[in-house]
């Protein structure tokens, strides 16, 4: 079991920069891959960005190449994904999940965290 709690979300303006951090419990942390996912309003759940079980492999979104950065630290059992140059498109909700399975679907993500809502004014 493992649970994931989400922190770091707010209010930034275009161009600016937020850290979200996800931090999970249990002790079997480095067996999982991360992912973070965002929602907009009436939009689908989509992948961001994804970590490999020991952070050697990495994969972004086309919409956020160059701007995020996803890291994890097993020994202290966090994901972060650093995100500069925010844009307006980039608002949603915000969400860390484990797999089992590096670039997992959505629907393979075996636990989620609550969500951290981000927003970018123009």
């Amino acid at each position: 079991q493992v649970q994931l709690v989400e922190s770091g979300g707010g209010l930034v303006q275009a161009g600016g920069s937020l850290r979200l951090s996800c931090a999970a419990s249990g002790r079997t942390f480095s067996s999982y891959a991360m992912g973070w996912f965002r929602q907009a309003p009436g939009s689908e759940r989509d992948l961001v960005a994804a970590i490999s079980w020991r952070g050697t492999s990495t994969y972004y979104a086309d919409s956020v190449k160059g701007r995020f950065t996803i890291s994890r630290d097993n020994a202290k059992n966090t994901v972060a994904l650093q995100m500069n140059s925010l844009k307006p498109e980039d608002t949603a909700v915000y969400y860390c999940a484990a797999s089992i399975r590096y670039l997992a679907a959505a629907e393979a993500y075996d636990y989620w965290g609550q969500g951290t809502q981000v927003t970018v004014s123009s």
